[in-house]
C-alpha cells in the first residue's frame, strides 16, 4: 500500500467514525458521551469550527436539564478545544468550573498546561501539584510538573518527577531530554538522557539543539566566573 492508498483508507475509516458518532447522537441525544466524543473527534480533526458549535449546542441542551455531570465533561471538551486553537484564557475559564470528581485530575492537569502555555510557571507548577495528589504515576502530570519547575531553575525537583516518569515510560524524548538538561546543570552524567532522546524521537531533538545549546554556553560561562 502505497502513501495515497494509506491516507485514502484513513479518510474513509476517520469518515465511518464521524458518521458512526453522529449516529449515536440521533440515537441517544440523551447521553452526553456521545456529544463528547464527536465533539474531541472533530477537534482531533481540525474541524474546530464544527466542534465548538455541536460543544456549545450540547452545553445548551444539558444546561437546560441542569445535569451538571454532562455540562462538565462538555466544558472540559470544549476547554479542550479552546487549549488547542490557542484561546488559553477561555479554557482557563472552562477547567475551573469543572466539579466532577472523575474529571477534575484531567481539568487540574490541563490548567497547568494552560498556564504553562502562558509561561506563568509557578501557576503551573500549582496546579500541577493539585492534579498530582489525585494521580501520581500519571507521566502527563509529573512531565508538566518537570517541565515547570526545569523553567523555574528548580532543578533538583524538576529531576524528582523525570525519574518517575523514566522508571515506567523511559520511551518518552522529552522527559530523556529534559533529564539530560537537569543531569547537565547539576553536573551528573547527562549524555545517556540525550542520546536516548535523539534515538527515540531525532526531529524534536534537532528541534532541541539550540536550547541544549544555549544552556551549554551559560554553564561554560559560568565555571569561568
Amino acid at each position: 500500500m502505497n502513501n495515497e492508498e494509506f491516507q485514502a483508507k484513513q479518510k474513509r475509516e476517520t469518515e465511518k467514525l464521524v458518521h458512526k458518532l453522529i449516529r449515536a447522537i440521533d440515537e441517544h441525544p440523551e447521553k452526553a458521551n456521545n456529544y463528547y466524543d464527536l465533539g474531541s473527534l472533530l477537534t482531533r480533526l481540525n474541524d474546530y469550527q464544527q466542534a465548538e458549535e455541536l460543544f456549545m449546542k450540547a452545553l445548551g441542551i444539558f444546561e437546560a436539564k441542569k445535569d451538571q455531570t454532562a455540562i462538565d465533561l462538555l466544558n472540559y471538551g470544549l476547554g479542550n478545544l479552546y487549549y488547542e486553537v490557542g484561546k488559553t484564557d477561555a479554557a482557563i475559564k472552562l477547567y475551573n468550573k469543572i466539579e466532577d470528581p472523575k474529571i477534575k485530575a484531567d481539568s487540574y492537569l490541563m490548567l497547568a498546561q494552560s498556564y504553562m502555555k502562558k509561561g506563568q510557571h509557578k501557576q503551573a507548577v500549582a496546579y500541577g501539584v493539585t492534579a498530582h495528589e489525585l494521580r501520581p504515576a500519571d507521566p502527563a502530570i509529573n512531565q508538566v510538573l518537570g517541565d515547570s519547575l526545569l523553567a523555574l531553575g528548580e532543578f533538583t525537583a524538576a529531576k524528582k518527577y523525570y525519574d518517575v516518569i523514566l522508571q515506567r515510560h523511559p520511551g518518552r524524548a522529552d522527559t530523556q531530554f529534559n533529564r539530560g538538561i537537569v543531569a547537565m546543570v547539576l553536573g551528573e552524567p547527562y549524555q545517556d538522557y540525550l542520546t536516548q532522546a535523539q534515538q527515540l524521537d531525532p526531529a524534536y531533538y534537532k528541534k532541541s539543539e539550540q536550547r541544549l545549546a544555549e544552556i551549554e554556553k551559560t554553564l561554560q560561562a559560568t565555571k569561568k566566573k
